[in-house]
């Protein structure tokens, strides 16, 4: 299992264009270290988070309202800012893991192909592309991530994974 040291979190709160969550962002960092299986897609499709892709990350600011989504970097380095305008930059390695709450905001601030993630989500969620509270029905969206269950399980650890010491 992880140490404490290994894994970071950031809280976003709405801002008016993204809407966050009330859940932080969690980063397992050199999760790969960690896990039983190397292979990201295999290893977050074991543990129920399907409908898995390999990309970039779009370098427009988005979020998905109707799914929590984890992002394992298979290959290079990727800067990504999370939260919105005033969130954070967070520079990411192969072998980390970020698991995002669904109304986060996330894109990738480098102009690189450089990389590679493996994404997933719970349950193989059809994902939906949000880039702005301002462009839709606002109500709706923040009731549609208030909606969202937890997973059922951790996409790198399965049922004991840390992410829910965080997400409770």
């Amino acid at each position: 299992m992880m140490n404490k040291q290994d894994i970071i979190t950031y809280f976003f709160e709405n801002d008016g264009d993204i809407p966050n969550n009330i859940l932080p962002v969690v980063i397992y960092k050199n999760a790969l270290q960690h896990a039983v299986q190397k292979d990201l897609e295999v290893l977050f499709c074991q543990n129920g988070w399907g409908n898995n892709w390999h990309d970039i990350i779009l370098t427009e600011d988005h979020f998905h309202s109707n799914t929590h989504e984890v992002l394992g970097l298979k290959s290079g380095q990727a800067r990504l800012k999370l939260g919105g305008e005033k969130g954070e930059i967070v520079t990411v390695e192969k072998g980390d893991v970020i698991i995002l709450p669904a109304g986060v905001g996330h894109y990738s601030v480098d102009n690189s192909i450089e990389y590679q993630f493996v994404g997933g989500y719970p349950n193989g969620a059809e994902w939906n592309l949000k880039f702005s509270l301002k462009k839709e029905d606002c109500s709706s969206i923040l009731a549609e991530i208030a909606s969202i269950p937890l997973p059922e399980k951790d996409p790198v650890f399965g049922d004991d994974g840390p992410v829910f010491e965080y997400w409770k």
